[in-house]
């Protein structure tokens, strides 16, 4: 939940859960001295059932108290997810054995690309492919069967594992908040083709990641995670490409979960992540 603000909020929020007999698991707080918004993630368990209902109406006098927005999901809830590639397999791969091996709370319902090749690790895996061809005459039909696989798979939740193509602003819009995308951390030094490349021609030191949720400004969207690794002269080229995938693996996984697992709150631009 986040409000703005103001004193007495965790007493407010855990008197009403304690009232309905609820044991606090995992608590985490933050009070923004910047928006002077304040943010609250709590994991807890019932004796009984009780539905989202229940609960949003037992916190109904608190919510408007503060103006507070409360957000509530089941603790095994699996967030139903479509990832979109182009030709690179690193980061679909991550995100599929991580699910398979249950370290993801998602549910992977597709996997679509602008090109085919990774078909063959999608099905491996036991996932729908759908190649969707994207060209500068098509941008638009194309964009209408991505929304219709939204629809259709109930998706909630689109990672871009390395997606070689720009979202349009209507298609942002329409997906605000749900859109995952990953991308080396060079930027804006290396832009364009072959950063890796550039980088290693100018001699950097370090090579890293971001993942960030996807806006109409290119690659500026708020950034949910990010993470370095060292490399120096002994490392040509491949290495540095290959460092830097598996950098844009871990950190896209990592915020797939902590987005999954409702661990992300907007800040205005920024994010709290509780993780």
């Amino acid at each position: 939940m986040t409000c703005p603000d103001a004193t007495g909020i965790v007493h407010a929020v855990t008197g009403v859960l304690a009232g309905i007999g609820a044991n606090i698991t995992e608590s985490q707080q933050f009070s923004s001295p910047d928006s002077h918004q304040f943010f609250l993630r709590l994991s807890f368990s019932t004796p009984t059932p009780v539905t989202a209902a229940d609960l949003e109406g037992s916190l109904s006098e608190v919510a408007d108290r503060f103006a507070m927005e409360i957000g509530l999901q089941p603790g095994e809830k699996r967030t139903r997810t479509l990832v979109l590639v182009s030709k690179a397999a690193h980061c679909l791969n991550t995100l599929l054995f991580q699910q398979s091996a249950g370290r993801l709370p998602i549910d992977i319902v597709g996997v679509a690309g602008n090109h085919d090749v990774l078909r063959p690790l999608a099905e491996f895996h036991g996932h729908d492919f759908h190649h969707i061809p994207i060209s500068p005459e098509t941008k638009e039909s194309a964009e209408a069967e991505l929304r219709r696989l939204v629809t259709d798979l109930d998706v909630e939740l689109i990672v871009l594992a390395r997606y070689m193509q720009i979202l349009s602003p209507d298609l942002c819009a329409a997906l605000e908040g749900r859109v995952i995308n990953i991308h080396h951390s060079f930027l804006p030094s290396f832009k364009g083709a072959r950063p890796y490349h550039q980088a290693h021609a100018r001699g950097v030191k370090i090579i890293g990641a971001t993942a960030h949720y996807v806006t109409s400004d290119l690659d500026e969207g708020p950034i949910i995670e990010q993470d370095v690794a060292r490399v120096d002269h002994d490392h040509d080229t491949a290495d540095f490409i290959t460092q830097g995938q598996d950098v844009e693996a871990a950190v896209l996984a990592r915020a797939v979960r902590w987005h999954a697992e409702g661990r992300v709150l907007m800040d205005g631009h920024r994010t709290v992540v509780f993780d």
